[in-house]
């Protein structure tokens, strides 16, 4: 049988926990707007290089030659943003987890009571 302080007990648990994940979260998504901010300059910085080149080039051309070339930040921004919506999913569970908590301690009580 569960006892009403073992339901305190979990949702003092809980509140730790949704601290730790909200932090974690805030850092994933400060973490990603710095990757798209820095991806996005480097793809206008690479577009415009393309541009002084000799060679003319397609605006598609200048385009695919700027991903190439900063692929490696297309993967961090892909990897930042996965992070991120990892990070809101498991402060999502906490937060049901919480609720699942406060209503069995409700029921718990409700039982005692009787």
């Amino acid at each position: 049988m569960i006892t009403p302080q073992q339901i305190e007990q979990r949702l003092v648990a809980l509140s730790k926990e949704i601290d730790e994940v909200q932090n974690f979260l805030e850092q994933s998504e400060r973490d990603y707007f710095v990757a798209k901010a820095e991806l996005e300059i480097a793809l206008a910085r690479t577009r415009l290089s393309v541009r002084t080149d000799k060679v003319k080039f397609t605006v598609s051309e200048r385009e695919d030659l700027a991903i190439v070339r900063c692929e490696d930040q297309i993967r961090a921004v892909a990897i930042a943003d996965a992070t991120v919506r990892a990070a809101r999913g498991n402060a999502q569970r906490v937060r049901t987890q919480i609720d699942i908590a406060r209503s069995v301690g409700t029921s718990v009580r409700a039982s005692l009571d009787n």
